[in-house]
């Protein structure tokens, strides 16, 4: 249930501590600036999202997009598999700022309407290669147990390998840690459509 009261204000640069410019400012002109799905900034500057909520803790905060941005620009992992996992994260949490953020470039990698219907409802979807229905079923099962049992990780080390089942399970983690910040601190949301209908945020 959403707060009666603001939680975290979005903070114009001018109103940061320096530390907190500092990583604004790495944000801003880092690799995501040259592919926002979604503004990185509002109007006045200020940081939206879950990049916001990283200025609260900055030393912190900045690891924290650090780690993002090597998922994102510096991995292994293809478009259709990254961004697909992305989306079962965001709806696994029913994150709709990640779901809106990632949903275009997951259609441009290839996912349709009926693999984006089959996400959207919590499950894999399937007819690719085995290396990549195996990243989605290896993706759903950890974000259902927290874990994957002994079959299933054998099965996701003989269709993926070491380094790509490892790169997804961080990318679980990172996007899940995303979700995390975005209802604990309810920043203001740059994209008010309901993905997953009424979250209670």
């Amino acid at each position: 249930m959403a707060s009666d009261r603001p939680r975290y204000p979005l903070r114009p640069p001018g109103e940061l501590a320096p530390d907190q410019r500092a990583l604004h400012d790495r944000i801003t002109t880092g690799p995501r600036a040259s592919t926002p799905a979604v503004p990185l900034v509002d109007a006045s500057g200020a940081l939206l999202g879950p990049f916001a909520v990283m200025t609260i803790a900055p030393a912190v905060g900045d690891a924290v997009q650090a780690l993002g941005a090597a998922l994102r620009y510096a991995g292994t992992l293809t478009p259709l598999v990254r961004e697909g996992a992305i989306l079962q994260v965001a709806a696994h949490h029913r994150c709709e700022f990640e779901w809106i953020a990632h949903e275009g470039a997951a259609r441009a990698a290839g996912l349709g309407d009926e693999a984006l219907g089959v996400i959207r409802r919590g499950g894999a979807p399937t007819g690719w290669s085995p290396d990549v229905d195996g990243a989605f079923a290896a993706v759903a099962a950890m974000l259902a147990t927290g874990r994957l049992d002994d079959d299933q990780y054998d099965r996701a080390m003989t269709q993926l390998g070491e380094r790509a089942l490892a790169e997804l399970v961080w990318l679980c983690g990172y996007y899940s840690m995303l979700a995390l910040s975005l209802a604990t601190f309810e920043p203001p949301h740059p994209v008010p459509d309901r993905v997953f209908g009424d979250t209670g945020r």
